[in-house]
């Protein structure tokens, strides 16, 4: 069983080695841009729109970087979150998944800026990867205003890939969120667990960020313990998914248990609980009364599938 893993393609032409020209590259008549608006890309159907950088509803701009040339034209990502919509739906905007749409009043009805956690299984995964980028790089941008040494404002440079305090000197990266994501099993079981704020029915493997001076294996043991108690032993490296919610590598992980009881942290976790092969089955299915099925793009459903498909063999 093949379950869809989105963010997770092979990458794209970044141009790292043109960051210092971006601003010429920006004045190019080729030189287009894909359009942020808190965090939601602006897309028509399965893809992202590409708009000319000179276009009307970037006069209002927030921070731009340089993505590259994913398909051989010079790419932008720019911020235009100071855009208010008219009808905004701050329910929606707040809710764990966002299902609600921005339609800018410059641009075609067609065009509309949607939460990426919808947009999951309808980006194909070079335009996914491209999209997740931006979102990240743009979230660390709005986040890293000041300077983190000395508290003075810093400027982006380097098409918007570093930013710089003239105060003291120090220049600053975007940095990726190490996370472990595991599939614990024991005697044809496996561990599943919800979050407190989960939509009721929601289950998913157990994940937690990695900690400094961790090793992989480390964190795998100790966010499962934190979290239900159960020991774990043997961990193994199964897969990586880029999560841009905001800027996390998935880092996802198989696992041995070697206890059963499960004592769940209440901080962490509404319930967590054991799943038999059998069990997973029908959650797959969606006749399980108690656990929905796993969402389409996230690793946790692909290393559940794995799982179940797998074999003594």
């Amino acid at each position: 069983m093949m379950y869809p893993l989105s963010f997770a393609g092979d990458g794209f032409d970044r141009s790292a080695e043109e960051r210092e020209q971006a601003d010429v590259i920006y004045t190019q008549a080729e030189a287009r841009s894909i359009a942020l608006w808190r965090g939601k890309p602006l897309v028509e159907g399965g893809r992202l729109v590409r708009l000319p950088v000179d276009h009307e509803i970037f006069e209002d701009k927030g921070d731009c970087i340089y993505l590259g040339r994913p398909e051989g034209q010079p790419l932008f990502a720019t911020d235009i979150s100071k855009w208010e919509p008219a009808d905004i739906e701050d329910a929606a905007l707040g809710a764990f998944l966002d299902d609600s749409r921005q339609i800018h009043p410059l641009l075609p009805s067609e065009q509309g800026f949607i939460d990426m956690r919808a947009m999951l299984t309808v980006l194909d995964p070079f335009e996914a990867d491209v999209a997740a980028t931006a979102k990240a790089v743009l979230e660390w941008q709005r986040s890293h205003g000041y300077c983190a040494k000395c508290g003075h404002k810093t400027e982006a440079v380097k098409g918007g890939w570093q930013r710089s305090c003239s105060a003291c000197g120090a220049q600053h990266f975007p940095r990726t969120d190490p996370v472990v994501i595991m599939m614990v099993e024991r005697n044809d079981r496996v561990l599943v667990g919800r979050g407190a704020t989960w939509p009721e029915r929601m289950y998913s493997v157990l994940a937690g960020f990695v900690e400094p001076g961790e090793t992989i294996e480390a964190a795998v043991r100790r966010e499962v313990f934190e979290e239900t108690s159960i020991t774990v032993g043997e961990v193994h490296y199964a897969a990586s998914q880029s999560w841009p919610f905001p800027s996390s590598l998935m880092i996802g992980c198989t696992a041995v248990a070697t206890s059963d009881d499960i004592r769940i942290d209440p901080e962490e976790l509404a319930d967590a609980k054991w799943l038999t092969r059998e069990e997973l089955a029908s959650v797959f299915s969606g006749e399980h009364p108690e656990v929905a099925p796993p969402r389409k793009g996230p690793i946790a459903g692909r290393l559940l599938a794995n799982w179940l498909a797998a074999t003594d063999d």
